[in-house]
């Protein structure tokens, strides 16, 4: 009896196992409520009604050591390109080292910095996205700012997109409280991302995070946006 007990629990680890997968593909689509972002009536002059959300799409390559969130190329013409930034974030899970390349005022700026750590609140609250059921997170990002993660235990790598980690599997769906911005995974392909992914870009300045808040703060820490851009760019994402 013991036998066969011992052997009914090896079966249903390694099914756990097998059920569980560390190499995706992972296609999101964001939206950005633009009345939302910039509160105030001259973005009503700028921005139609019709205009308001704006979609962008992102692609998460991801091991069970490195990721690579990066936006979806496209030929097309974009409206309102300015109006939300587009950042790739690659991620040594191992190391726990993130390189993030930003478009800050049309300047493309490269910044290395350890991975962040977020204290997330896991509830009972689930959803399934692109297939996999997934678990709801709370982080607070600050007083007034909640970030609410959905993730899947199905999907190991504990990653998402932009610079979020930490979760016991990976994040397939993001959103502000306000619903202001919102990640949703569209579509997961089971694949094992080409090693060419996870290569960092060249670039001869290359910032730590605190190095630039620091510069910028020092440039531009007196303009009325200012904190507004911080928040955005160091605190958020």
């Amino acid at each position: 009896m013991i036998r066969k007990i011992s052997a009914i629990c090896m079966v249903l680890l390694c099914l756990q196992a097998a059920a569980q997968i560390s190499n995706a593909k992972v296609t999101f689509e964001r939206k950005t409520n633009l009345y939302k972002k910039f509160k105030n009536e001259q973005t009503r002059r700028w921005i139609k009604e019709e205009d308001k959300i704006k979609i962008d799409y992102f692609e998460l390559f991801v091991t069970d050591t490195f990721s690579l969130f990066k936006p979806v190329e496209s030929e097309l013409r974009e409206n309102y390109a300015w109006a939300t930034s587009k950042n790739s974030v690659y991620q040594d899970l191992k190391n726990k080292k993130s390189y993030t390349v930003k478009m800050i005022w049309g300047e493309e700026l490269h910044l290395t910095d350890t991975l962040r750590k977020r204290i997330w609140h896991i509830s009972e609250s689930t959803r399934k996205i692109a297939g996999y059921t997934c678990r709801k997170a709370i982080w607070h990002a600050n007083d007034s700012t909640r970030i609410y993660a959905w993730f899947s235990y199905d999907l190991v790598p504990s990653t998402g997109p932009e610079s979020f980690n930490g979760l016991p599997g990976l994040v397939l769906g993001l959103a502000t409280e306000d619903g202001g911005v919102v990640y949703f995974a569209k579509k997961v392909e089971i694949l094992k991302p080409e090693p060419v992914n996870f290569v960092l870009p060249k670039k001869k300045k290359i910032y730590s995070v605190e190095a630039l808040k620091k510069q910028l703060t020092e440039e531009y820490g007196k303009e009325k946006w200012f904190n507004e851009m911080l928040h955005e760019n160091f605190v958020l994402w």
